[in-house]
């Protein structure tokens, strides 16, 4: 039975803006408090499925979270009725109303770490939310994401979502971001790379690979509690970590310096705390489950530094095989990468190069690039048989016509342009409660399920 990956990508959501929320993401921190544009946001994400569509790369889609979250906003005490509370939380806790706010659920990378059941010992699907732990306003998504995942891949006999690990310190963990498999064809047995950025129970003091500069958010502890809940055996695990020169060079998550796609790795030279040991671990292994051509691509930190990876998200690509190409490759890269000289002779390089790359596709994602996120950050791979793809639920299942009238209500409920200053409007709230009342009925889910 053949297996396809699809890629489900994360709808953005009407509260689209810039309040710089996320420590170690420069990009995020350069935008911070500028006006965002929510409807062409959320526009240009729906284009980059059309186009992954057009390239004939199964597509799935995944419904923003409602926002602001006014049941986390009542767990934490504030009472009252709305306005006046929207308006209080803006004087007394504007830090509080901007993590409620934030539409970073956008980001599906982080949504779960994914396991094929070609991986699994009970041969189903395993999918564990994320956590977010390590921000609030990330770790308010794992609730609603478990739902809604629970929603699209309900059937207990080809899927297994998991409940989110402990929000403690020590398994911070964020999801597929640092999070890649790799394989010969994707029903094969595969070798699933984690990485972690930090050490869960040793202090930074202690550990020699700590960063200095920010935090790596990923823990060890984390990784290999999926890896087990998964039910993966060694002989198709990899820990690796990241380098400390790269988080502190702006480089949150593993997708932000390095991707992959069945037998390649393209990867930044600093990317890793010792990247000879992992890639001849990824060779062996890859090896025994019959994959006899690893294609390990290295770019140099004299063609491209961290600095520049951490501005133009080169590394934060989708590669993709095409469909009945006989195993060649696009690269989807952000259209910053295009106006970016070094970068760019970097994608020339691989073109000319002898690899199963053949074509790069520059994809204007510039309104989540400028809160840190780039195509990759936007979707979530999903390997399934023909089985699973036919008991995910299909209102989620990308078509011209579901774009379409995704298209159209975008075009209705979204503002143009908002500023962190406006996330205090309850009109805004009243937009959105219409909203994703329309979209329930679009997706066929329940998204809305605390109070909002």
């Amino acid at each position: 039975m053949s297996t396809l990956e699809f890629n489900f990508d994360g709808l953005v959501g009407p509260t689209h803006n810039y309040a710089g929320l996320s420590p170690g993401n420069l990009l995020s921190a350069k935008h911070a408090r500028m006006v965002a544009h929510p409807k062409a946001a959320a526009l240009q994400g729906i284009a980059k499925m059309r186009h992954l569509m057009s390239l004939g790369v199964p597509q799935g889609v995944l419904p923003p979270q409602p926002r602001p979250a006014l049941g986390f906003l009542r767990e934490l005490g504030h009472v009252g009725d709305e306005g006046a509370l929207l308006q209080g939380l803006a004087v007394d806790e504007p830090g509080i109303l901007s993590a409620a706010s934030s539409a970073s659920s956008m980001w599906t990378a982080n949504a779960a770490t994914v396991s094929p059941s070609s991986d699994t010992a009970d041969r189903r699907v395993h999918l564990t939310p994320a956590n977010l732990s390590t921000l609030l306003h990330r770790s308010i998504e794992a609730r609603q994401t478990t739902r809604i995942l629970r929603q699209v891949f309900h059937s207990e006999t080809h899927f297994m979502v998991h409940e989110p690990l402990s929000g403690a310190h020590a398994l911070a963990d964020e999801g597929a971001a640092n999070h890649t498999r790799f394989c010969t064809s994707h029903e094969w047995k595969g070798v699933e790379l984690f990485v972690y950025g930090r050490l869960g129970l040793m202090s930074d003091a202690s550990d020699p690979h700590a960063s200095k500069r920010f935090s790596g958010r990923q823990t060890i502890e984390a990784s290999r509690a999926i890896a087990r809940n998964h039910g993966l055996t060694d002989d198709c695990v990899v820990f690796a970590r990241q380098s400390p020169e790269a988080i502190d060079a702006g480089v949150f998550h593993n997708d932000v310096i390095a991707v992959g796609n069945q037998n390649i790795l393209l990867y930044h030279e600093q990317a890793f705390v010792d990247s000879d040991v992992l890639l001849s671990e990824l060779r062996t292994k890859l090896s025994s489950h019959g994959c006899e051509e690893f294609i390990p691509l290295c770019v140099q930190k004299e063609e491209l530094t961290l600095e520049d990876a951490a501005e133009c998200y080169l590394f934060n690509s989708q590669l993709v095989t095409l469909p009945g190409r006989d195993g060649r490759m696009a690269l989807i890269v952000p259209s910053d990468c295009e106006e970016h000289p070094r970068a760019r002779r970097v994608l020339d390089r691989l073109l000319a190069e002898k690899n199963p790359i053949d074509r790069v596709d520059f994809i204007d994602v510039r309104q989540s690039m400028r809160n840190g996120g780039g195509p990759a950050c936007l979707r979530l791979r999903v390997a399934l048989t023909e089985a699973e793809a036919a008991a995910v639920h299909p209102g989620v299942l990308m078509t011209d016509s579901l774009a379409d009238r995704l298209e159209s209500w975008v075009e209705s409920h979204y503002r143009s342009s908002l500023s962190p200053e406006e996330l205090v409007d309850e009109s805004l709230l009243c937009e959105g409660r219409e909203a994703f009342q329309e979209l329930e009925s679009i997706l066929d889910l329940k998204i809305v399920h605390s109070e909002f």
